[in-house]
């Protein structure tokens, strides 16, 4: 019987636009009186993924930062920050990169560098609380995770000139083909579902998991109800031992009705 179900956000639950369907909130209404926990695991920033989920938000697990922040009911369940001198000798080495733009993911606040309107626009969409600074050293906040937006693709660019140095160091990870995510070695959206299944008592065989990209791999294996989204890449595929129909076809929300509610 499934106890909890757990999605990622861009290219899973969202449409191609980043929203979300109005029929989740009648489908997490029967959850709820079902007593299946709800968790949104994302590379989105925390205050972001509450605010999408209003008037339900407090209702909700979430995976913020993928995976580097676990919230519930307003309580911080787990976070795991970069030390600040490798963050500020990461900034250094990446700010020498071509076409990229640098958010510092904070506890607080999303630290940019830049008033540039495309960028501002596109922050917007995963970083509710966001603030403009002249110089990263001058961040005072708990770093969770950088995340770098990439022009070029992080595969061709950033991820490729940053790997020969920082891999052993930090995990360089693509949340999106033009998104890097770094963190911290060992950790991951898949560690923060373990965490969450140890401290409600929930088994794998009753944890249903959807997601769609790299960074979503170590998430699906905690569960055997794992489903890669038809638009995932194959190698995401592999990783899940289901498919369900694209986030633009509400593939989700499709599983959910079929699968636990009917």
């Amino acid at each position: 019987m499934i106890k909890l179900i757990v999605s990622d956000m861009d290219g899973t639950l969202l449409d191609g636009e980043g929203c979300l369907n109005d029929e989740f909130f009648s489908l997490f209404k029967e959850l709820r009186e079902r007593n299946i926990k709800f968790a949104a695991a994302s590379g989105r920033q925390y205050y972001q993924l509450y605010n999408l989920f209003e008037p339900i938000s407090d209702e909700l697990l979430y995976i913020a930062e993928n995976g580097t922040l676990v919230v519930y009911k307003g309580e911080e369940l787990y976070a795991n920050s970069i030390d600040k001198s490798i963050v500020f000798s990461f900034v250094e080495d990446a700010l020498k990169i071509e076409d990229i733009y640098i958010v510092l993911c904070g506890k607080k606040s999303a630290y940019i560098n830049t008033k540039d309107e495309f960028f501002l626009k596109e922050t917007m969409k995963y970083y509710h609380n966001y603030q403009i600074v002249e110089n990263f050293n001058d961040v005072k906040d708990d770093i969770l995770k950088i995340a770098i937006f990439d022009l070029k693709g992080s595969g061709v660019n950033s991820k490729k000139i940053l790997c020969d140095k920082w891999e052993n160091e930090l995990q360089l990870v693509d949340s999106t083909p033009t998104w890097l995510d770094i963190y911290n070695m060992g950790i991951n959206k898949g560690k923060a579902v373990d965490m969450i299944q140890r401290k409600f008592g929930i088994e794998k065989k009753d944890t249903m998991i959807f997601g769609d990209f790299y960074n979503d791999i170590e998430m699906l294996k905690e569960g055997y109800h794992s489903y890669a989204m038809d638009n995932s890449p194959e190698e995401i595929k592999r990783a899940a031992n289901f498919i369900a129909n694209s986030n633009e076809d509400n593939g989700v929300l499709e599983i959910i009705k079929e699968k636990v509610l009917k």
